[in-house]
C-alpha cells in the first residue's frame, strides 16, 4: 500500500510537469503573435509616415512628377495639337454656328511667326525706341523694378502702372506716333491675321467667323514681389469665365524660357497631370477658352517674360477693330 501512496504524488508530480510544459508551450505560441502585432503597428506607422511625406512633397512642388511638357523650348514645332472634350461653359452663351467651339483643344506652333518678328514687336513695344526720343516706348513707362506684372492694351492705350491705368493715347496726344509708328501697328495686324488663320485651320472653322475681342494686350512679368492683386498673375483661371467674350485664346511669346527668364511656363491644369508650354520667341500657343483649358502661369523667378495675348470671339457684337495710330 505504501508504494501506491507514493505513486499518487508521483502522478501529481507528473501532472504538474505536464502543466508546466503546456504553459511553456502556450508561451511559445503567444510570442510570435506579439511580434506580429509589433511589426503590424510599425508597418501602419510607416505607411502613414510615407503618406504624410508624399503629401508634404507634393505641396512643396512635387507636381513635377506628373507634369508633361507639351512643347519644349528647344523644339521647333510646325504644329502640335491636342484635342480635349469641350466643357459646358459655352452653353450659357449664345452659340454661333460654324464658329462656337464644337471641337476643343490646345495647339502650339513655331512656324507662323518668325523669331525676328517677335523680337521686333518686343523691341518696338516694350523697349526704349531711341536715345533722345520723347519718352520710353510702351511698357517701359511702367518702371520694371517697381511692378511685377505690367500690361499694355494697344487698342485702348491702357497701360497698367501699379494699381492704376494710364491712357497712353491721351498722355501723348498727337505725339503718339513718336512712341508707336505705323510700322508697329502694321506688324501687329499681320501677326494677328496669321494667328487667326492658324486657329481657324486647327479647329476647322472659317477665319471670317472669328473676330478680335478685348482685352488683347502685351504683358511683361518679372520676379519683383507682388504689391497688388493685379500682380498675382499666377492664379489659375478660365478665360471664358473671366472674359465672357472669349471663345479662342492665343499667346505669342516674345522671349525665351531659361535664356531671358526662369519660371514663367504656361501650364494647362488637367485632371491627373499638368501640361506645360515652355515659351520661346515666336512661339504661338492657342486654345479654346472654356474650362477644358484651366490654366496658370508659373511665377517668374528671374529675368523678364514678354508675351502678347490675342483673343477671338464668335460674337460680332464683341468685336473690336485692329489698333491704329490716332
Amino acid at each position: 500500500m505504501a508504494p501506491q501512496r507514493r505513486s499518487a504524488p508521483k502522478a501529481a508530480d507528473g501532472s504538474g510537469a505536464t502543466d508546466r510544459r503546456r504553459a511553456s508551450s502556450g508561451k511559445s505560441f503567444r510570442a510570435p503573435r506579439a511580434v506580429q502585432r509589433k511589426w503590424l503597428r510599425a508597418a501602419v506607422l510607416g505607411a502613414w509616415a510615407s503618406l504624410a511625406g508624399l503629401l508634404l512633397w507634393g505641396s512643396l512642388g512635387g507636381d513635377d512628377s506628373i507634369t508633361e511638357v507639351l512643347a519644349h523650348r528647344g523644339e521647333v514645332l510646325p504644329g502640335r495639337f491636342v484635342e480635349v472634350p469641350c466643357s459646358k461653359d459655352y452653353n450659357s452663351h449664345r452659340r454661333f454656328e460654324g464658329c462656337s467651339p464644337r471641337k476643343c483643344g490646345r495647339g502650339v506652333t513655331d512656324t507662323i511667326i518668325t523669331r525676328d518678328e517677335a523680337r521686333r514687336i518686343r523691341r518696338n513695344l516694350g523697349s526704349t525706341r531711341a536715345p533722345g526720343s520723347v519718352s520710353q516706348a510702351g511698357l517701359t513707362l511702367a518702371p520694371l523694378h517697381l511692378f511685377q506684372a505690367s500690361i499694355l492694351d494697344l487698342h485702348s492705350g491702357a497701360l497698367s502702372v501699379g494699381k492704376h491705368f494710364v491712357n497712353l493715347y491721351r498722355y501723348f496726344g498727337d505725339k503718339i506716333q513718336t512712341v508707336f509708328s505705323e510700322e508697329d501697328f502694321q506688324l501687329y495686324r499681320d501677326v494677328r491675321q496669321k494667328v487667326q488663320l492658324a486657329i481657324a485651320r486647327a479647329f476647322g472653322i472659317s477665319a471670317s467667323t472669328l473676330y478680335l475681342t478685348k482685352p488683347t494686350f502685351f504683358s511683361r512679368i518679372n520676379s519683383t514681389e507682388a504689391r497688388t492683386a493685379h500682380d498675382e498673375y499666377w492664379r489659375a483661371h478660365v478665360d471664358k469665365v473671366t472674359y465672357g467674350s472669349f471663345d479662342y485664346t492665343s499667346l505669342l511669346y516674345l522671349s525665351d524660357y531659361l535664356d531671358d527668364f526662369g519660371g514663367g511656363r504656361f501650364v494647362f491644369m488637367d485632371e491627373g497631370a499638368n501640361r506645360t508650354v515652355e515659351p520661346r520667341a515666336g512661339r504661338v500657343s492657342f486654345f479654346t477658352s472654356g474650362s477644358e483649358n484651366l490654366h496658370q502661369v508659373e511665377k517668374v523667378h528671374w529675368g523678364t517674360r514678354y508675351a502678347v495675348t490675342i483673343a477671338f470671339t464668335c460674337n460680332p457684337h464683341h468685336a473690336i477693330a485692329d489698333p491704329a495710330p490716332t
